[in-house]
Formats: structure tokens, C-alpha cells, sequence
């Protein structure tokens, strides 16, 4: 998908719309395993493929909630850029939920709407309700409010 170009001035503009679908990412077992070793987090539903697969309902690893709420800032990196700013933050969640497993091999994307945009002194504030898709699921992974800010 081509990169949405918006400048910072423009943003209200795109109140209330879908901004941007992302292109697809594969979850793979390698990056599950960085993830888990990155947070000290080796639950064996994620880095264990021979007992998730014969244990876990979900008969594969998967990765977890958070590699996948990781995965926002990629995501809107390659989808959206924000002209006329000079540097961007997260600033936060309001809320987020993850509605279904990700398995191993999966392929993710996500779709960014902006739900508010803030004045803030030296730049803004963008409420975006993100929705994260599995490739081939009816059903959202992740759903969450993200706040972030740019500054001009």
C-alpha cells in the first residue's frame, strides 16, 4: 500500500475517517522467540512449538498480546507520515483489547482512524482507534485507542 501523506495543519480534516490500511506482516516463530526474549516473557504458549501445538487450544504458538500491540508503531510508520512536524511520540493507550489469538505464521495488518485531533502548544494530539486484521479472520486481533503527538 502507498504511504497516506498528511500535513500536520490538514489533520482535522481527516477527523472521524480511515486514514490508512498498512501492509501485510508475517509473525513468525523467530520473532515471537526475540519478543520473548526481549521481555522475559518465555510462556510456553509462545516459544515452546512442539507442546503449543500438542497442548494449547490453539494447536500452534502464539505470539503474544503485546508483540502484537508492538507492532503499531510499524505499522502506522509505513502507512502514514505527518508533514510539517519535526518529531512524533506515543503518548499512550485509552484502551485496548486483544480479541483473538495470533498464530505463529500469521499475517497481520492494520487500519488506522482518527478519532480526535487535539491542539496542543507546538503541536497536536491524534486519538487513532486502531484495528489489527488477521489475513483470512473475520475477526480482529487487537482493537485499541492510541494517542500519539506531533510537535511542529
Amino acid at each position: 500500500m502507498a504511504k497516506v501523506t498528511i500535513d500536520a495543519a490538514a489533520l482535522g480534516d481527516y477527523k472521524g475517517k480511515e486514514v490508512a490500511v498498512s501492509d501485510w506482516v508475517t509473525v513468525t516463530q523467530k520473532m515471537i522467540d526475540a519478543f520473548a526474549d526481549a521481555t522475559h516473557d518465555h510462556q510456553w504458549i509462545h516459544v515452546d512449538v512442539e507442546r503449543a501445538t500438542r497442548d494449547s487450544p490453539f494447536k500452534a504458538p502464539i505470539a503474544h498480546g503485546f508483540l502484537t500491540l508492538s507492532l503499531l508503531s510499524h505499522f502506522l510508520g509505513q502507512s502514514i507520515e505527518i508533514a510539517g512536524s519535526r518529531m512524533g511520540v506515543n503518548y499512550g493507550l485509552n484502551r485496548v483489547r486483544f480479541t483473538d489469538p495470533v498464530r505463529v505464521n500469521s499475517r497481520l495488518r492494520a487500519r488506522f482512524l482518527l478519532d480526535d485531533v487535539v491542539p496542543l502548544e507546538g503541536g497536536v494530539q491524534m486519538v487513532w482507534a486502531v484495528t489489527v486484521e488477521c489475513e483470512g479472520s473475520d475477526k480482529p486481533v487487537l482493537v485499541a485507542q492510541w494517542l500519539g503527538r506531533r510537535y511542529v
